[in-house]
């Protein structure tokens, strides 16, 4: 059955190639972006089931209008994929607090409106399905990026929270956790701290040298995301986290056995620090 979806940021990256496959599939979408002459070229041939908008998700009028308009294209939301984010490099002490605070607006407050904004359609509807593009640094951390990773882990912990309101209101939430793709994350779409302090050039500053380098020739498929997305949206028990990428399964993995081995090691301490049980 067709679905009518509105994607955040969908100018480059996750969410162009999420748009055009949506579209393709035979659903509806609200294709967003800052810039919509970025964005024209997908709805041109898709006049009826697709519509263009403006949307910054810093602001607040342009989120209530895109989703106005939306409901007043298609009478419903089917899918909100918060999409829209950007990135940031520097070590944790290099990091620049006006950078930070601007791509925590993005990523964490701007999804975290875009998704109140919407609620309450879906709960009129009593269905719907969130997906929020996290990423593999919201469940592990690297150095170099810290407070994107903060921002992500934010976005991790709202999603599953929010996945165990709405459930029993028939609102489905899946949150993605892509590895390196090839959008423009690590290019355009990534800032750069001007502070540089040696002491971190083998951690931070190698990583993001890493990072930067890759660009371009990242493993992952962008337009494959799209159809990984799609096909959890579309499935009967979609995942409240999926994985896309090698790089995001070896990394979650690992991941969960450096939490076993700290809260096995540390078991005694943890249980000790109860009041004791009574006889």
């Amino acid at each position: 059955m067709s679905k009518v979806w509105l994607i955040t940021g969908c100018s480059t990256g996750f969410g162009r190639e999420l748009a055009k496959y949506v579209l393709e599939s035979g659903n509806k979408a609200a294709v967003t972006a800052r810039k919509p002459e970025d964005i024209q070229d997908i709805v041109d041939d898709n006049k009826e089931n697709a519509i263009a908008l403006k949307l910054d998700v810093t602001k607040e009028d342009e989120i209530k209008a895109a989703v106005a308009d939306t409901i007043a294209k298609f009478g419903k939301i089917d899918v909100l994929v918060n999409n829209a984010g950007i990135g940031y490099f520097g070590a944790i002490e290099e990091s620049e607090e006006d950078a930070i605070r601007k791509m925590f607006e993005i990523n964490v407050f701007g999804l975290a409106k875009m998704t109140q904004e919407v609620l309450p359609q879906m709960r009129k509807q009593k269905s719907g399905h969130i997906v929020n593009v996290a990423s593999i640094g919201g469940l592990r951390s690297f150095p170099g990026v810290g407070f994107y990773n903060a921002t992500k882990y934010a976005v991790d912990g709202l999603s599953e929270a929010l996945a165990k309101e709405t459930a029993h209101l028939g609102i489905k939430v899946t949150i993605v956790c892509p590895s390196g793709f090839r959008t423009d994350w690590a290019g355009r779409s990534a800032e750069d701290s001007p502070i540089k302090i040696d002491d971190y050039a083998t951690t931070a500053g190698q990583n993001k040298s890493n990072i930067r380098g890759y660009s371009g020739n990242q493993p992952g498929d962008p337009a494959r995301a799209a159809k990984a997305i799609v096909k959890a949206v579309d499935s009967e028990n979609p995942p409240l986290r999926l994985l896309l990428g090698v790089a995001a399964l070896s990394g979650a993995r690992a991941k969960l056995e450096e939490l076993k081995k700290d809260f096995d090691a540390w078991e005694e301490t943890t249980v000790g620090a109860d009041f004791p049980k009574e006889a």
